[in-house]
C-alpha cells in the first residue's frame, strides 16, 4: 500500500468520524436504547427514596437492593409482596424518612 493511498484512508475515516460527531451534537443518533426499570426499581423510584434508604425501609442491605434492580437476584416472597405494597403505596415507605 502506498504512502498517498494510506492517507487518504486515514482522511476518509476522519472524514466519517467528524460527520458522526456533527450528526449526533444534532441529535440524530442511529439508535437509542432504553431500560425500564424493573418492578424493584420501578417501586423504589415511585416512593422517591434513594437506594440506601429504600433499603432500610426494606431492611435489607443497599447491596441486596442492587443485585434486585440490576437482575442479577430476585427478591424472595415475602420481600416480593413488601415491594408491591411499597409501588401501590409508596406514602408508607417515606413515613419513616419524614418525606
Amino acid at each position: 500500500m502506498s504512502k498517498k493511498s494510506k492517507g487518504m484512508e486515514s482522511e476518509e475515516l476522519g472524514n466519517k468520524l467528524l460527520k458522526s460527531v456533527r450528526e449526533m451534537k444534532a441529535g440524530k443518533v442511529a439508535r437509542a436504547t432504553q431500560v425500564a426499570p424493573n418492578e424493584v426499581a420501578a417501586a423504589r423510584m415511585k416512593s422517591g427514596l434513594s437506594q440506601t434508604e429504600f433499603a432500610q425501609a426494606l431492611q435489607i442491605s443497599p447491596r441486596t437492593l442492587q443485585e434486585w434492580e440490576q437482575g442479577r437476584r430476585e427478591p424472595s416472597g415475602a420481600a416480593k409482596a413488601l415491594i408491591q405494597i411499597a409501588f401501590r403505596h409508596p406514602e408508607v415507605i417515606r413515613e419513616g424518612f419524614g418525606r
